[in-house]
């Protein structure tokens, strides 16, 4: 995507300096700055301390973070590649990706032998970041249907709701649940979008709304809690988010509060689509209420805010420090909820049959 003129990925490998970089997510909007990863330490601190976020954008860290290990230790044994893909695994537990990309790439290394571990585990890392960026321009046409067929009925501008941050910043490139946006704005179709500002780390009010502003498309920010009004009142003709897990019986894990978005757009008749590349779907899990482990992160994440004054950014505490609080990192909005699933191979519904048609290579 294009930032001040310029095409930049979210993460990228510089060959000359043998190191990884990706755009520090902590900083923005008010910083545009790059972490250099040169270890598998420098990939857990990033992915842990959320430097990436985006469990698309996580997995292909994963990979690089890997590869970094295995080039840094010229002596690396199979032993030595499970280890550091199970401390890779263990970052974040919720998303996914991580554990299909690490597991993946652990099968391929598997096969190689120990003097091409540097080579075979390069061209892994760079394979999965090129497919993440691909199957997400390949979602942006398929969504880009859906905004089209609102506009043909309605000739005026398409107001599309989301939660958090599904773009290119999560995803390398295009994003999930942005990724139809921007094909629909290139293509010249209006659009508005309201942007949940997602507490408590504000990725919608920090990351979205730069994502959106940098590539001129409107919106508005808004309380989290303001969804279903917008919905009641007929300003909202479809809600679309990210995945960070999705089963296969339908069930979408995403950021905290995208259930009661869900919920309100089921009240209103509203459509609401989860946009997300088959490296999000769990195929071994079919209830994702009961299943899929849910993050309990820190709790300065509410106790505290990042605010910015005179040029100077801070954290600042909203309440007392010893108030008690529970963190939820996501919840898991039901397949009956959900009007589809926009994946790189096209739209299914959110339930085990249409999702095995779109992928029956993983029939049993």
């Amino acid at each position: 995507m294009l930032i001040n003129g310029t095409n930049i990925q979210s993460i990228w490998y510089d060959e000359t300096k043998e190191a990884v970089f990706a755009i520090d997510q902590r900083k923005l909007p008010f910083q545009f700055e790059m972490m250099e990863m040169k270890s598998l330490n420098d990939a857990v601190f990033a992915i842990n301390e959320m430097v990436v976020r985006g469990a698309p954008l996580i997995g292909v860290t994963a990979a690089w973070g890997l590869h970094l290990e295995i080039r840094n230790n010229k002596n690396t044994e199979f032993q030595d590649i499970k280890k550091w893909a199970k401390e890779l695994k263990s970052t974040r537990p919720t998303a996914i990706n991580l554990a299909l990309v690490v597991d993946e790439m652990v099968q391929e290394l598997s096969n190689a032998q120990p003097s091409d571990y540097a080579t075979v585990s390069l061209s892994f890392a760079l394979k999965s970041q090129n497919r993440e960026a691909q199957w997400c321009e390949q979602i942006g046409e398929f969504g880009f249907s859906l905004i089209e067929e609102f506009y043909q009925k309605k000739q005026q501008p398409v107001n599309i709701l989301t939660h958090c941050n599904a773009g290119w910043l999560a995803c390398v490139d295009w994003g999930t649940a942005t990724a139809p946006m921007y094909k629909a704005h290139l293509k010249g179709i209006p659009l508005h979008i309201w942007v949940d500002e997602t507490r408590p780390r504000n990725q919608g009010a920090r990351l979205t709304a730069w994502e959106l502003q940098q590539a001129g498309v409107l919106y508005t920010v808004i309380p989290d809690n303001a969804g279903g009004h917008l919905m009641q009142h007929g300003m909202v003709d479809m809600v679309l988010v990210g995945s960070d897990r999705t089963t296969l019986n339908g069930d979408v894990a995403n950021k905290i509060g995208t259930y009661l978005k869900a919920l309100a757009a089921f009240d209103n008749n509203i459509p609401f689509y989860a946009a997300l590349p088959s490296t999000s779907i769990d195929f071994t899990m079919t209830d994702g209420v009961k299943n899929i482990p849910i993050e309990h992160r820190g709790a300065d994440e509410m106790l505290k805010m990042e605010v910015r004054h005179q040029n100077i950014t801070f954290e600042a505490l909203i309440m007392p420090e010893n108030t008690p609080v529970a963190n939820y990192g996501f919840d898991v909005t039901p397949a009956r909820l959900i009007t589809g699933l926009i994946t790189e191979r096209g739209i299914c519904m959110a339930n085990e049959a249409s999702i095995l048609n779109l992928f029956p290579e993983h029939l049993k």
